[in-house]
């Protein structure tokens, strides 16, 4: 049984969303009597989210789907600054550009998760540069700097720890902290908004914001953060060994995202079910019960429903099937990811070594070696044990491709052109 009213805190709680909440009577009050204004803020450093940005985008989901109304704030103008949050050294500072191409392969993935428009509880987009840019300087410390207390400043996680560790902290991030508050101060006076969202890590900034709102509209906000995502073995949400499990679908295929979640602990099933997809809570708890090898069919929905949100349903099943072939009955697929490489290349020999690094199944010759000897490397499901092995027109299938493997769990289709 929840201890909230609201719809929306009901499922944040049941789901496991919730780390901190500053007043949760208040905003569990608020979000049961009307429909309340909410945002996230997502800085423009990369040129898609990566996995570790989903939960704080679910939120924002469940948010419109219970009633209300989502705005995702894009930083142009706050990643021109640089969050110290959890950082151990500066941000590269971008250009401009940068900065803009960014921001539209951001937009992309809030499209698939939620419904934009002119609605009372349609989501709305902003970017913070249309008024941190224009800021002048002196006026901005007048209004906003004289209420923040450097005392509190420099308790604040993400300044504490960079200066216990005796690491730089340019007094460019160090503005930060204001910067996110006037975002806060400056939707609530733009759109009514009072609460925002983002992860732990977020918890000090987004106080100094709710804070500032206090001070200069007499008006109380609320400030609600989500855990700080690891595995069950410790390692942070979105990283793998080969790198970010980005959300865009020109950084990750569908079939690798797909991948991502069947890859899944066992014991992170029954919790990323919650986060990530939207079954009903007595699904995944049927899920969860499951036992032995029987685990393996939760982590087969979870990829699927995961992937659906994404990548719509058809990609999601496609990927699915993909999978099934390839490592159940072993058959090359046409769904695996797919490099294009000249038939000159296959015609002179193409180097083992050459052809797996290039396909992104190892990041060096030497890696490809050292697999070549832990038998871990096949060509069209043939292991391979000489790294002086070359690819030849010889090797391509009657489906026109040759297939790459390594290990059971990683193949890429080389399609001759």
């Amino acid at each position: 049984m929840s201890e909230f009213k609201s719809e929306y805190m009901q499922v944040l709680s049941e789901r496991g969303y919730i780390h901190q909440v500053s007043d949760p009577k208040g905003l569990d009050e608020l979000c049961a009597k009307e429909s309340v204004t909410a945002y996230i803020g997502f800085d423009c450093t990369a040129p898609s989210l990566h996995v570790g940005s989903l939960v704080q985008i679910m939120m924002l989901h469940w948010f419109q789907k219970t009633g209300h109304r989502p705005i995702a704030l894009m930083g142009g103008g706050t990643t021109r600054v640089g969050d110290p949050s959890g950082k151990d050294e500066s941000r590269k500072i971008l250009t401009p550009d940068d900065i803009e191409a960014n921001k539209a392969g951001i937009k992309q993935v809030f499209e698939e998760l939620l419904t934009f428009g002119d609605g009372p509880q349609d989501a709305v987009m902003v970017d913070n540069a249309d008024w941190l840019l224009s800021l002048n300087y002196v006026d901005f410390l007048r209004e906003i700097g004289r209420h923040f207390s450097v005392n509190q400043m420099i308790q604040r996680d993400s300044v504490r720890l960079r200066l216990e560790r005796e690491q730089h902290l340019s007094f460019l991030e160090f503005n930060y902290m204001l910067l996110q508050g006037y975002d806060y101060l400056e939707l609530y006076r733009r759109t009514g908004c009072r609460l925002q969202m983002g992860g732990s890590d977020q918890w000090g900034n987004i106080l100094s914001g709710t804070d500032l709102v206090r001070r200069l509209e007499g008006v109380e906000s609320f400030a609600l953060t989500s855990p700080l995502l690891t595995t069950a073995s410790g390692a942070k949400m979105g990283k793998t060994a080969d790198g970010a499990v980005w959300l865009n679908e020109d950084q990750l295929s569908a079939y690798d995202y797909w991948q991502y979640w069947r890859n899944t602990e066992d014991a992170d099933v029954e919790r990323f079910l919650k986060l990530f997809t939207l079954l009903p809570m007595d699904e995944i708890a049927r899920l969860a019960a499951l036992e032995g090898s029987e685990i393996n069919e939760a982590k087969k929905v979870l990829a699927t429903e995961a992937t659906a949100l994404l990548h719509g349903r058809e990609a999601a099943d496609a990927a699915a099937e993909t999978a099934r072939k390839a490592f159940e009955e072993g058959q090359s697929a046409a769904g695996l990811p797919t490099i294009e490489i000249a038939k000159s290349d296959l015609e002179a020999g193409l180097g083992i070594l050459t052809a797996f690094v290039t396909a992104g199944l190892c990041a060096s010759n030497g890696e490809v070696r050292r697999n070549i000897k832990g038998g871990a490397v096949k060509i069209n499901d043939k292991g391979e044990s000489s790294h002086e092995r070359s690819i030849t027109p010889a090797d391509i299938t009657e489906d026109g491709i040759v297939k790459l493997s390594l290990g059971k769990k990683k193949h890429v289709l080389l399609k001759p052109v």
